[in-house]
C-alpha cells in the first residue's frame, strides 16, 4: 500500500517560516483573491496565498516576496478562495464506490476532506473491511479519515451480521494512523441500559484521545436522550427538527445537519441558527449517505452548503459549518478547514458564495481539479477476492418462498406494515385489512411485500412482511444487497416470481441493485465488493444507478431517491418499523413482533 501522507507540521515549519519572511520561494502562490476566513466570518479583499511542503505558508495582501523563479502562479482574479469542504459524517459504501472513486467524484466539488464511517464494509466482512476502506482512503491525494465502526450488529438479538465487532477490535483500530475516533453509536438502547461492551468501546476510544461518534434516533428528547448524551457520544446526525438541533448542543454535543441523497434535514434545524440565533459554530454540516447518481450530477458538500444557505443561512456561516467547524470538532483546527498558517493547503476558487460553482480545487498544495474535471490519480486498493465473494444464498430461491401463509381458515387479516416516509430516515409503523386467497395473505393496492433474504452464510432464510409508499403497480420487484445495517438483501415487490428472480440474479453478480418486471431484468446495478460497492467508475455506476432510478419510475415508484429508502428498510435502530432476519421489528419497543395482528371477519 502506497500512502499519499504529508508532511507534519512540526517538520515543515522551518520552510513554511522561511518562505514566509522571503527567505525561500513557495511552492505555490494564488494571487488577487478574496480571502474567505472563517476564523473571524471575513471576506478579505485582494489577499495572496502562498504555499509550500502541501501547506500554507503565508496569507497576506502581498505574497510577491514569497515568489522564486520557479513558484507556480495562479491567479485568482478577484474569485473567492475558500477553505476545502468537509464531509463531518458520511459512509463511503452509500455511494456504491470504492474509497478511490468516491474521492474522484467528489474532488472536482469542492470536498478536500472526508470523515467516514465504513461500518457497511464492518457488518459484512468485519475488522478486516474496515482495514480495506481506512488504507486505500490513506492512498487517496484528499484527507479521508476512518472512524472504526461501533455497532455490528447494530442492534444485538434484534439482527444476525456477517461478523460482530467488539472492544478488542476498536483498541487495534485506533492505534491505526487514519483512525480520527468511533463511528457513530447506533445502539443507543443500548448506551442508555450501561451496556459494558458499549462502554468498552467508547472508553478505549477516549483512552486514545479520540472523538465518539454519535447516532440518537429516538424523538425523546427526556430521560433516554439524556442518558445517552451521558455516555460519551460528541455529536448526532439524526436530528429532524429543530428541537433535536437545540437539545443536542445544549448538552454540549455538535448538531449535525445533513443533506443526503434522500434525507434532507437541513431545512428543519437550521432555524436554530437563522431564527433563535444560537452559536453556529457547534453546527457541521454533513451528507451521511450519498449514492453515486448525486455526487456526479448534483454535488457532495457543495450541494449541502448551497442549500443551506437557500434556507436562510448566512453564505459565512454555511462555509464555517463545512470547514473549520468540523475540524475542530475532530481535533484538526490547527491542520485543516481554514485558510490560514500551517494548515494544509485545500482551497477553492469560487467566482459565487451563494451558488459556489467549484471552479478551481487545490488539494495540499496542488491543482486537484478545474472546472468539473478532475487532475490528480486517485489509486485503486488490490481487492482481495475474499472481499467479492459475499453473497452466500445457500440455495436457488423461488416463488414459494416469498409466501406469507395466513391463519387457518381466514379470509381477511390485519397485518403490520412498515410505511416509508419521503426524505427521511424514519418509517412509520402502519397496518391495513389485507386479503386471503388459497391460504395466502396478498399484498394489495399501494402495499407491497418486502423480505429480507439472509445472505451472509446460505441458511436460504428468508423474512416476509409488507410495505407502502413506493407506489409500484403490475409485476414487479428490486433486490439490493445493499440493506443498512446487516447487509443481507432486501427485496421489494409486487409479484414474488419476480421477488425470487431479482435475488437470485445478485446470487449471481455477486451483490448490487436490480429490477424486474414480468420476468424481465430493466436495471442492474452491480456492486461486486462486499455487495456495496463497484471498482468500476463513479461517471459508470453513476450512469447504472440512473437507469436504475428511471426504472423505479417506469413501474410506479415517484419518490425521491426511493433506492435510499429502500436500502434503510432493514435499519433496526431507527423508528418506526423494521425488517430484520429475525422478523419484523418495532423499533419504538426495540422488540420482534408479528407480523398479523388479528383476524378480520
Amino acid at each position: 500500500m502506497k500512502t499519499q501522507t504529508i508532511e507534519s507540521w512540526s517538520k515543515a515549519a522551518p520552510r513554511l517560516i522561511a518562505v514566509a519572511a522571503g527567505r525561500a520561494p513557495a511552492d505555490m502562490v494564488i494571487r488577487g483573491g478574496i480571502w474567505v476566513n472563517v476564523h473571524s466570518r471575513e471576506l478579505l479583499e485582494g489577499h495572496d496565498i502562498a504555499i509550500a511542503a502541501g501547506r500554507i505558508a503565508y496569507v497576506g495582501p502581498d505574497a510577491s516576496h514569497c515568489i522564486g523563479p520557479e513558484t507556480e502562479i495562479i491567479e485568482a482574479e478577484g474569485k473567492y478562495m475558500v477553505p476545502g469542504l468537509c464531509d463531518g459524517h458520511m459512509h463511503i459504501e452509500s455511494g456504491m464506490l470504492i474509497p478511490a472513486e468516491f474521492a474522484r467524484a467528489v474532488i472536482p466539488h469542492g470536498t478536500t476532506t472526508m470523515f467516514t464511517d465504513p461500518h457497511e464494509i464492518a457488518n459484512v466482512l468485519g475488522l478486516a473491511g474496515v482495514r480495506l476502506m481506512h488504507d486505500e482512503a490513506q492512498m487517496q491525494p484528499v484527507n479521508i479519515f476512518t472512524q472504526m465502526p461501533s455497532c455490528a450488529p447494530s442492534a444485538p438479538g434484534l439482527e444476525t451480521t456477517g461478523f460482530e465487532i467488539g472492544p478488542e477490535d476498536v483498541a487495534e483500530a485506533m492505534t491505526w494512523p487514519g483512525i480520527i475516533g468511533l463511528g457513530e453509536m447506533m445502539n443507543f438502547p443500548g448506551v442508555i441500559a450501561g451496556d459494558a461492551k458499549l462502554l468498552a468501546e467508547m472508553a478505549a476510544t477516549q483512552a486514545a484521545g479520540k472523538v465518539i461518534g454519535g447516532h440518537y434516533a429516538s424523538p425523546d428528547l427526556g430521560a433516554p436522550f439524556h442518558a445517552y448524551a451521558a455516555g460519551g457520544p460528541a455529536d448526532d446526525h439524526e436530528g429532524t427538527c429543530e428541537a433535536d438541533a437545540i437539545a443536542r448542543v445544549r448538552q454540549g454535543m455538535r448538531s449535525m445537519l445533513r443533506l443526503g441523497s434522500a434525507w434532507y434535514d437541513v431545512e428543519r434545524q437550521i432555524t436554530a441558527i437563522t431564527e433563535k440565533g444560537l452559536d453556529p459554530r457547534n453546527f457541521i454540516l454533513c451528507t451521511d449517505d450519498c449514492h453515486s447518481g448525486t455526487l456526479i450530477n448534483d454535488g457532495h458538500m457543495n450541494r449541502v452548503v448551497r442549500h443551506a444557505i437557500a434556507c436562510g443561512c448566512d453564505p459565512l456561516v454555511a462555509l464555517q459549518m463545512a470547514t473549520i467547524n468540523t475540524a475542530t470538532h475532530f481535533g484538526l483546527e490547527r491542520e485543516l478547514g481554514s485558510i490560514a498558517p500551517g494548515r494544509r493547503a485545500d482551497v477553492i476558487l469560487t467566482s459565487d458564495l451563494r451558488d459556489l460553482p467549484i471552479e478551481v480545487v487545490i488539494a495540499r498544495g496542488k491543482v486537484a481539479a478545474r472546472d468539473g474535471q478532475i487532475l490528480v490519480d486517485c489509486p485503486h486498493l488490490d481487492w482481495p477476492e475474499a472481499a467479492r465473494q459475499s453473497v452466500h444464498l445457500g440455495r436457488t430461491l423461488a416463488a414459494r418462498d416469498f409466501e406469507i401463509p395466513a391463519p387457518q381458515g381466514a379470509n381477511h387479516v390485519r397485518a403490520k406494515v412498515i410505511g416509508v416516509v419521503e426524505n427521511q430516515a424514519p418509517t412509520k409503523a402502519l397496518s391495513a385489512d389485507l386479503p386471503v386467497s388459497e391460504g395466502l395473505v396478498e399484498a394489495t393496492g399501494e402495499i407491497c411485500q418486502i423480505a429480507l433474504v439472509e445472505r451472509h452464510r446460505g441458511t436460504g432464510a428468508v423474512t416476509n412482511a409488507f410495505v407502502q409508499g413506493f407506489g409500484y403497480t403490475g409485476n414487479m420487484a428490486m433486490a439490493s444487497t445493499v440493506a443498512h445495517d446487516s447487509h443481507h438483501m432486501i427485496v421489494v415487490g409486487t409479484s414474488r416470481a419476480d421477488m425470487a428472480l431479482a435475488a437470485n440474479r445478485l446470487a449471481e453478480v455477486g451483490g448490487g441493485v436490480t429490477l424486474w418486471r414480468d420476468g424481465q431484468e430493466l436495471a442492474l446495478v452491480e456492486l461486486p465488493i462486499a455487495g456495496l460497492m463497484s471498482d468500476d467508475l463513479a461517471q459508470t455506476v453513476a450512469a447504472k444507478a440512473q437507469a436504475l432510478g428511471v426504472a423505479m419510475q417506469d413501474c410506479g415508484c415517484s419518490l425521491n431517491n426511493a433506492y435510499m429508502q429502500h436500502s434503510l428498510l432493514a435499519l433496526v435502530v431507527i423508528p418506526e418499523l423494521r425488517i430484520s432476519d429475525k422478523g419484523l421489528v418495532d423499533v419504538r419497543t426495540f422488540e420482534v413482533v408479528d407480523l398479523i395482528e388479528e383476524v378480520l371477519e
